[in-house]
């Protein structure tokens, strides 16, 4: 009795209210007008809700890792202009799409009455929504997305192995009379990965971020004293670069800023969701610092090694230096530390689909050889691409240019194509743009990729095997190798 005093209702009320603006689930034909009432920000879980500031912390957090270390080589391969001005204009074009993504995820919500989505659920109700003929797709693009993100994930993973590995040997190599392949480095990673691929729990990977910031903080403040300490003349320079290498720079720029895997998390955590876009948002902000952050880091760090740039601007640093040694011991731990938390994602999809093929006496057990295999199976396509540059580049051309800027794109039209494609369907046209923007890097920067990792194997395979059939030579001249190396 006391509450209806306090709440000030009348019987039967409180529900004529609820029709309208608390009801979740709807079904897309009963939608009208009025049912832009309902906010979907009022209905979320704002119990452990994250700040603006601490929303834009993550997403810079996510946003940097060994990305931005690729960023000196990837100016090299566009040139210092086309390089810098190019970092900008991708890193405009990313945000672009990530603005377009949680903008469409915000109208699917009131729509389907929801009060959040993650990205494939965003794009399972684009085309729930969307025209009639596209109804039928719309399991298929949410399962597209899941495993387009899962695929993502791993391939990060796998270029986090080659860097570990590419790292200690240099190390090796100086302290060691002999010098060790890198597929056996990537071999003595496997007992340390496995384990932190067991690892099931988010609270339990808290310790291990912190001190892999910690030491990537420090890593990077050595790094660019290295990089500000001496910057070559612009004459040993070049300030553009052959259009042949235009698709490397394009693909790993990408592979560099691009977090899209980790934005709806983050914005559905927020308690103001409608501060993460906007003006100045903390999207904007965000990726204001991000895009500043690798555009000095890649044209700062080409000035200082010039065409010489590795894969990594930390290969560059100085071996037989202590600070050179410290930059490569912290930051090689700090991305061994990050590789639980980047492979935590895709190892629950995987086991969130095939759980129920477990009796519950043999889950636990499913899960543990199911974790130990995908480990191993990240480690041995390390070994078969041992070279950090063109990996980078694949895992760019191919991932991120689909989940980065072209399903924002399809997501934003079919949401907007009942009458909100704007005048002379300036949206269909500017998104038709960005998927064609998309399948230019994927193609070409697939096509550079695939023939660099050929050219890997290139020297060991003899003049007549070449003739006769090349993929079976390089199969058969990767695994003859890998078991020279093992036995070594």
């Amino acid at each position: 009795m006391d509450k209806k005093k306090e709440a000030g209702e009348v019987p039967g009320e409180q529900m004529r209210d609820f029709s309208s603006t608390t009801k979740i689930a709807g079904g897309i034909n009963q939608y009208q007008e009025k049912d832009e009432l309902y906010d979907p920000f009022d209905h979320r879980d704002k119990r452990h809700a994250t700040s603006d500031a601490g929303s834009a912390t993550h997403l810079i957090k996510s946003s940097l890792g060994t990305g931005i270390l690729a960023m000196p080589s990837a100016v090299k391969n566009g040139g210092l202009i086309v390089g810098g001005i190019g970092t900008v204009l991708i890193g405009i074009l990313c945000s672009h799409c990530v603005h377009i993504l949680v903008k469409s995820s915000h109208v699917l919500c009131r729509k389907m009455r929801k009060p959040q989505m993650t990205y494939a659920e965003t794009a399972g109700a684009a085309f729930e929504c969307g025209p009639e003929p596209l109804r039928k797709y719309a399991g298929t693009a949410k399962g597209f997305v899941d495993a387009a993100l899962c695929a993502t994930y791993v391939g990060g993973a796998c270029v986090y192995i080659v860097f570990i590995a590419g790292s200690i040997k240099q190390l090796g190599d100086y302290y060691l009379d002999e010098q060790i392949p890198i597929r056996t480095y990537m071999m003595c990673l496997i007992p340390a990965v496995v384990l932190l691929g067991q690892i099931r729990t988010l609270k339990i990977l808290v310790p291990f971020s912190v001190i892999a910031n910690i030491c990537l903080t420090v890593g990077f403040a050595i790094t660019l004293y290295y990089i500000f300490s001496d910057l070559r003349p612009l004459e040993e320079i070049h300030y553009v670069a052959s259009w042949s290498q235009f698709p490397k720079f394009f693909a790993t720029v990408i592979f560099a800023i691009e977090g899209i895997g980790t934005v709806m998390p983050i914005e559905n955590s927020m308690a103001h969701p409608n501060h993460f876009i906007g003006c100045p948002g903390v999207l904007n902000f965000s990726m204001t610092v991000v895009i500043a952050l690798y555009t000095m880091m890649g044209v700062f760090g080409y000035l200082h090694v010039g065409e010489a740039t590795e894969s990594s601007i930390t290969f560059n640093l100085p071996v037989n230096e202590r600070l050179g040694q410290a930059v490569k011991i912290l930051i090689s731990f700090a991305i061994t530390l990050t590789y639980g938390l980047q492979f935590f994602v895709p190892l629950e999809i995987i086991w969130n689909t095939i759980e129920s093929k477990f009796s519950h006496s043999w889950k636990f057990a499913g899960e543990t050889i199911m974790r130990v295999l995908m480990v191993l199976a990240t480690v041995s396509v390390a070994m078969l691409v041992p070279d950090l540059d063109p990996f980078i580049s694949l895992v760019g051309a191919v991932f991120f240019s689909i989940l980065g800027l072209c399903f924002p794109a399809v997501v934003e039209t079919i949401s907007c194509w009942d009458g909100h494609l704007g005048t002379g369907y300036w949206r269909l046209w500017k998104n038709l743009f960005l998927v064609l923007v998309a399948f230019f890097a994927l193609i070409s920067g697939t096509w550079i990729s695939l023939v660099q990792i050929i050219e890997i194997y290139k020297p060991a395979v003899t003049n007549s095997t070449v003739s006769t059939d090349l993929n079976g030579s390089i199969l058969l001249t990767t695994l003859k190798s890998v078991l020279n190396e093992t036995t070594t």
